[in-house]
């Protein structure tokens, strides 16, 4: 299967999880607390056991690294490629019955993202890239190439986390650049912002991990953007010890 199929093959995924979670939404769900507090539903379990079994199927020579699975401690072995998924990334917007929440389906090789699928089911968008071959964005009018955007001349549009509005970190990072404005939403939806050249910068400090970054670095690479570290520089990598993710910032054109 080359790298247009497996996208096909994670879009579709995300798709399918997608409508899922938007059915359980539409006839109510409870929400509980995982070992770490964060949150987790019924939605998050369905469109999981959708996409891993899917992927193991599909390519059962990839490992799957999937959020749940590892927080019930099914961690697989190290390998050189393997699935990342975020089945519903931004539980807390779900929960709290808003729009700004992902399906993440990436996949990892020799620790880079190269290719991702994420999924507005909400919005119904999808977005989709392969790194170095382009990304794209679907809605109900089709499907059309997306790029990043050179920073307009009145400044930039800021994507922030609306978990951390108030992080004063933020304020430090933007203190001297020129800010049109900012914007605060949820989920993988905010580096997606960025790859379809809607905003210009995101800086993340709040905790993340490796399933909430895979596919979405990739679409926005794809797109001409990058995702790097903060305090080095350097792309965000993958396959890191405990899978948690640095503080990075996602930025489009320079």
């Amino acid at each position: 299967m080359d790298d247009h199929a497996l996208l096909n093959l994670a879009a579709d995924l995300a798709r399918q999880a997608g409508a899922t979670i938007l059915a359980i939404r539409a006839r109510g769900f409870d929400t509980l607390r995982k070992a770490d507090a964060s949150p987790v539903t019924e939605a998050d379990h369905a469109a999981e056991a959708l996409i891993v079994a899917g992927l193991r199927r599909a390519t059962p020579d990839i490992p799957v690294v999937a959020e749940e699975e590892m927080a019930a401690g099914h961690v697989p072995a190290r390998a050189d490629s393997f699935w990342l998924v975020d089945p519903l990334d931004g539980t807390k917007e779900f929960a709290a019955l808003r729009d700004d929440f992902a399906v993440n389906v990436g996949l990892v090789r020799d620790g880079r993202a190269v290719l991702g699928a994420v999924g507005i089911p909400a919005r119904a968008e999808m977005f989709g890239g392969i790194v170095g071959r382009g990304a794209w964005k679907r809605t109900a009018a089709g499907e059309r190439r997306i790029v990043v955007r050179p920073v307009p001349p009145d400044g930039l549009d800021v994507i922030a986390s609306r978990a951390h509005a108030n992080d004063e970190r933020l304020s430090a990072f933007l203190a001297g650049r020129r800010v049109h404005s900012v914007l605060n939403i949820g989920s993988a939806l905010k580096i997606c912002r960025v790859a379809e050249g809607a905003a210009d910068l995101y800086p993340r400090f709040g905790r993340t991990m490796e399933w909430d970054t895979a596919a979405p670095q990739a679409v926005l690479e794809a797109a001409g953007g990058a995702l790097r570290v903060i305090e080095t520089g350097a792309p965000l990598g993958y396959a890191k010890p405990g899978w948690d993710n640095p503080h990075f910032v996602c930025t489009g054109q320079s």
